[in-house]
């Protein structure tokens, strides 16, 4: 008798397992089937955003159809709903399932920012306030406030912050990205200055990373950058004054039209070492680890000068008749394409 018991419920239950496997096979379908996209694009995931707020953000953008199926799959797999925000990108190739293990795995989009070397910072600001990936915070913040906020107060900005790309995720802010760049500028001068050669006429890491920027803005042939630190610490050493246009361009600001004359040479500013014994009192320019490298590492030799020969390169000299020939023939006589430095 109670076997054949066992036996009717046995039957009884089979409609009910029916259902439940066919629920199961529909949900297994929705989780495995490829995404309904004709073309790659990108969802934003916000910050708090739960996994039921997702699914409804998902079946917005048309990418799931019945989205308590997705919640009942997450009840019984709970570490699908560990999801981080970023922003995510949707590829018709892939699953709803390989979706969300991507956003577990925070596998987000990464953008990239290049700060030039050679550029101001004030060419740096306005490149980031143009950059809508990037959330803006900075509009009202003066440059003294935002060194504040770096943790660096009593520094000026220019140059402070090291020219590279860097990564980052849609909505990282400004600052953000300025921290990264100023701790990066600071931690690897520190390490260059550590290993430097202490006969070096630097007092300090912020002299090595003044004459990084002289040395960035005059490097047209990435090589000669270690030749041409070698020729602005001779100067140094024997009390020559640096002479070097960018410096004088610096101190001229907005008043400079694209062109030195001889009255700008003569003009006293802070910059400008036509008229200045030594280092002007800040960096010129955003610097890259190579012209670090270079301000601390000069080439050994007797040149005290150097002219731009009109294709990026320079001419260097021992003896001022040399560079005076030297400026004749490169400077007096200029070819048709001349520039001072690629793309320059």
């Amino acid at each position: 008798m109670l076997k054949k018991l066992f036996y009717v419920f046995l039957i009884s239950l089979l409609p009910v397992i029916g259902v439940i496997a066919y629920g199961w096979h529909v949900m297994e379908q929705q989780m495995q089937a490829t995404l309904p996209l004709a073309q790659e694009r990108t969802v934003q995931v916000r910050s708090g955003t739960s996994f039921n707020q997702l699914t409804r953000l998902l079946q917005q953008e048309g990418l799931v159809g019945n989205v308590d199926l997705v919640r009942l799959y997450a009840r019984l797999n709970p570490q699908i709903t560990a999801i981080k925000a970023g922003e995510y990108r949707l590829q018709p190739d892939e699953s709803l399932l390989q979706l969300l293990d991507r956003m577990n795995r925070g596998d987000v989009v990464r953008h990239y920012f290049t700060l030039i070397e050679g550029h101001t910072f004030d060419d740096m600001r306005l490149a980031l306030s143009l950059d809508d990936r990037i959330t803006q915070t900075l509009d009202d913040i003066n440059d003294d406030a935002l060194m504040e906020m770096l943790g660096s107060p009593d520094l000026a900005p220019e140059g402070m912050f090291l020219a590279e790309t860097y990564q980052f995720q849609r909505d990282d802010t400004d600052v953000d990205m300025l921290r990264r760049a100023h701790r990066d500028l600071q931690t690897f001068l520190e390490q260059q200055w550590e290993s430097r050669d202490e006969s070096l006429p630097y007092e300090s890491p912020y002299e090595a990373l003044i004459m990084a920027s002289i040395i960035e803005k005059e490097t047209g042939v990435p090589e000669e950058r270690a030749k041409i630190a070698g020729v602005f610490v001779r100067r140094l050493e024997v009390g020559m004054r640096l002479q070097t246009d960018p410096t004088v361009i610096y101190g001229m600001g907005d008043s400079y039209e694209g062109r030195i004359r001889r009255a700008d040479l003569q003009q006293p500013t802070p910059y400008n070492t036509y008229t200045i014994s030594g280092l002007p009192p800040t960096p010129i320019s955003l610097v890259g680890r190579e012209a670090i490298v270079a301000a601390l590492n000069p080439e050994r030799g007797d040149w005290l000068y150097f002219v731009a020969k009109g294709d990026g390169s320079h001419q260097f000299s021992r003896t001022l008749q040399e560079h005076n020939a030297a400026v004749r023939q490169y400077q007096l006589n200029r070819r048709s394409d001349y520039r001072s430095s690629p793309g320059g």
